[in-house]
């Protein structure tokens, strides 16, 4: 079974081509895979959800609320839960929707709230899928990330032919496996992340920190284990929780707890990849009881933590990739390929305060990934999911 283990939601709208979904979803579970059904009020008008419960063995999601009991469909956590998102077939209405933001039915909240990647499988009149409107929707979602299964040829209502009608299931599932076989570039690798910031105590009670959430690495963690590596996560104080099995977190809390984690799990990797912002000082001397407040002035004295990135570079041995970061807010590019160097990086990850949407607390981000041959790849703002699957691609390409 080539999918086993995998959740898809696969979702149905108000197309002729509905009942090919049946066919679709039961190949599916036969490959193993997971699938949650969310189908859109007009396509119940096509195929029962009852045969789609049966078929798929879960309950399907089609309202916001279930009609009994007031039981709220989450689309945030069908997202979330989601490996893939599939919606064969997909008319141009939702195609609309889905471009334009129009939330109206729980399938189009699922794809606005999905972490996974998507793909969608037109079907519609063959004159309407010609016509520019619809053309364009298509590019667009290309632009988003969305993988499009190209739909296959009919007749149009001037004789000619065109295309239109949906792929059929057997193609669909073999291009669903094939994705997820090509998300396997790095099977049986091993690779060291940091995430999140770390906490350096001024007494039992009171810290010095920053302002990273910890998104940026949990979100390349889960693409490396995606992609079959096993990950080592060493992450500082967030409230993030991973989700994929094959990442073993490990929590610290100050630069030095990192150093440590980092420098024991190094030396048996194919890499690392340092995305956590560890404090470049600690209090020289914390209280080791709660400093009370004073009528006058406070004075810290601080120290340097060691740069662990750069610690790892000088162990760096051949066959192993290590990827730094750099938040900087001037002399963005230079700053970046000085530290590339002095650190020994194979490749950094440049992102600057001064770009709205990127940086801290936010789930999006917009990078720029400097190579030691002086290349310089810019992308645009995304969500880090999206920037994650860069970054991994990247990576994935120095093996």
């Amino acid at each position: 079974m080539r999918l086993q283990g995998k959740h898809i939601i696969l979702g149905v709208t108000g197309s002729i081509a509905a009942y090919k979904a049946a066919y679709l979803l039961r190949l599916l579970v036969k490959e193993g895979a997971e699938v949650q059904v969310v189908m859109t009020p007009a396509a119940k008008e096509f195929i029962t959800p009852v045969t789609m419960s049966a078929l798929s063995t879960r309950p399907v999601a089609s309202e916001f609320f279930a009609a009994n009991d007031g039981t709220w469909h989450s689309h945030v956590d069908m997202g979330m839960w989601a490996d893939l998102m599939l919606i064969a077939p997909i008319t141009a209405a939702t195609m609309g929707k889905f471009v334009t933001g129009i939330a109206d039915n729980l399938l189009v909240t699922t794809y606005m709230s999905a972490k996974c990647p998507v793909m969608i499988a037109p079907a519609m009149d063959l004159d309407m899928f010609q016509h520019p409107s619809t053309l364009n929707n298509l590019e667009t979602l290309k632009s988003f990330g969305n993988i499009i299964l190209e739909p296959g040829e009919g007749e149009l209502a001037s004789g000619l032919h065109g295309k239109g009608r949906m792929q059929e299931p057997e193609k669909i599932v073999e291009e669903v496996v094939a994705y997820f076989d090509e998300k396997k570039k790095l099977l049986n690798k091993h690779f060291l992340v940091t995430a999140g910031p770390t906490y350096e105590k001024i007494d039992p009670v009171r810290f010095i920190g920053n302002f990273s959430s910890g998104k940026m690495g949990f979100a390349l963690a889960e693409e490396l284990a995606q992609q079959g590596a096993r990950v080592s996560l060493v992450c500082g104080p967030v409230s993030l929780q991973v989700q994929h099995p094959n990442i073993e977190r490990i929590d610290v809390v100050s630069a030095e707890e990192m150093k440590q984690a980092a420098l024991e799990i190094f030396p048996q990797t194919d890499g690392a990849v340092m995305c956590a912002a560890v404090a470049d000082y600690r209090p020289k001397f914390p209280a080791t009881e709660k400093i009370k407040r004073q009528n006058s002035d406070m004075t810290i004295e601080l120290e340097a933590n060691d740069d662990i990135a750069a610690c790892l570079g000088q162990m760096k041995k051949e066959g192993q990739v290590l990827v730094g970061f750099a938040l900087e807010t001037r002399d963005e590019q230079a700053n970046a390929l000085k530290k590339m160097k002095r650190k020994n990086l194979d490749f950094i990850v440049l992102n600057s305060l001064q770009d709205k949407g990127a940086g801290f607390g936010v789930d999006t981000n917009k990078i720029s990934i400097l190579t030691k041959d002086n290349k310089a790849i810019d992308f645009q703002l995304k969500m880090k999911t999206e920037v994650a699957c860069d970054i991994v691609d990247q990576l994935a390409s120095c093996f």
